[in-house]
């Protein structure tokens, strides 16, 4: 049995440590393989007898997908550009590579014999639907950026278009999305699509659109170490983390990148709840990231804190738990908020009274008017008759109820576990390692 999956047959989990230095060089496989210790760390050789993520399509919002990459070739449709000139978006932009990279991370296939050269997703068998915007220049600062295009109509095409998960890699200069983009993450939910958005990578508490919107799953990235990485922004709205650190990928002006940042770190969330969709069919968008969080890891120094932390949200993604732990489905929102539904804007971003009150007949005004009347006439009667009860002794106290303080239909953070990757490892320096925090995405 090996290592990793001794620790899981005891922890329930997979450790780092010592699997991510001086282990024995992976079979078959070439140094951009070696390279991505996540697959390591996860158990992928495990993972993949549970789910590959086959039938899930999953969206890339981001910098348009080289699809002829040799190990995304395949898994990459069509989808569509944003971009000024439109088109299909599976042809990169020029030297923008951020897309291809998070797409690579979700369902790359590798190349060469039995794919085990290269860089492979975490979710292999995953289609991607790329749908390309503009997110400025991919080195002007240390946050993807996509100040220039809002997202709304992007996202509205890719659940549309059949995406189950919607993967946002980006942030944009905003502290709050627009009416048009919040209306989008609704509609997406509505939809039953998860909509997944990375923190940014300035190491500051103050909330980013796309991350912050009411609705988006936002994710913080980890170090090598598995602790959150210094530079990754962090707030109430923070739900998980995953590796964000020295991440190889698929690159455009050359074959392979290696960075770091939030990005990855949601792409590999976006992957694993393309697994988890592919095995649980049935299970809501909400239920999915019940799943996630309720099996995410957290360090020693996080026991009996209150969760979701502000830096790491539930944890640390974990997705061989996140696909075997058995568990309650929950509801239908997890971890989410409730949609606002009949109250304020609603997915088309017009008032839902208004929407509706367009198009009646006069008549049927008359008679919604007159039920309103009506009611607050019975409404006053039991009002009367309740304050009549009380002065005639009313015993004091009673039941909370369902939907009190700890009645149904709360959610309830799974309890904080034993760090499972405090391991003696043994020390040593990552190959090709970028700077601690890197230029462009």
């Amino acid at each position: 049995m090996s290592f990793a999956r001794t620790l899981r047959a005891v922890g329930g989990v997979v450790v780092a440590g010592a699997l991510l230095f001086g282990t024995a060089p992976v079979a078959s496989a070439d140094q951009v393989r070696k390279d991505q210790w996540p697959l390591r760390v996860f158990g992928v050789d495990d993972i993949w007898t549970a789910s590959t993520g086959k039938g899930v399509k999953v969206a890339v919002i981001d910098d348009p997908v080289d699809g002829s990459h040799r190990d995304l070739k395949g898994s990459v449709l069509p989808g569509k550009s944003f971009i000024a000139g439109g088109g299909t978006a599976d042809h990169p932009y020029g030297e923008r590579e951020h897309g291809t990279a998070m797409a690579s991370l979700i369902a790359g296939h590798g190349h060469g014999p039995g794919g085990g050269d290269g860089v492979k997703g975490l979710a292999p068998d995953a289609e991607i639907l790329p749908v390309g915007i503009d997110l400025g220049d991919p080195e002007g600062d240390s946050d993807s950026s996509g100040k220039s295009m809002s997202y709304a109509e992007p996202l509205r095409y890719a659940v549309d278009h059949g995406a189950r998960v919607v993967n946002m890699s980006f942030m944009t200069d905003d502290v709050v999305p627009s009416d048009a983009e919040q209306a989008a993450v609704d509609y997406a939910r509505k939809h039953d699509v998860l909509v997944v958005a990375g923190s940014g990578n300035s190491g500051v508490s103050s909330p980013r659109n796309p991350a912050v919107a009411r609705g988006v799953l936002a994710v913080g990235a980890a170090d090598i170490d598995l602790k959150v990485w210094k530079f990754s922004n962090y707030g109430s709205h923070i739900k998980l983390l995953a590796p964000g650190l020295h991440i190889r990928s698929a690159g455009v002006e050359s074959p392979y990148r290696l960075a770091n940042g939030t990005s990855d770190a949601t792409a590999y969330v976006s992957a694993t709840a393309a697994l988890l969709r592919s095995k649980f069919p049935d299970l809501t968008a909400g239920q999915i990231a019940n799943r996630m969080v309720k099996t995410a890891v957290l360090p020693d120094s996080m026991k009996g804190k209150k969760l979701p932390d502000p830096h790491y949200g539930y944890g640390i993604v974990n997705p061989w738990q996140a696909l075997i732990k058995k568990l309650p489905a929950g509801s239908k929102n997890g971890p989410l908020p409730a949609l606002k539904d009949g109250s304020g804007k609603g997915a088309g971003g017009v008032n839902s009274s208004e929407q509706a009150a367009k198009g009646m007949s006069p008549g049927v005004v008359i008679g919604i008017v007159g039920g309103v009347v009506g009611l607050l006439v019975v409404v006053l009667i039991v009002v009367l008759v309740v304050k009549k009860n009380r002065r005639n002794g009313s015993p004091p106290g009673g039941s909370g109820g369902p939907g009190g303080r700890g009645g149904p239909g709360g959610f309830v953070p799974y309890p904080s576990q034993p760090n499972p990757y405090q391991q003696p490892g043994v020390p040593g320096s990552y190959p090709s390692a970028p700077p601690a925090q890197p230029p462009g995405r």
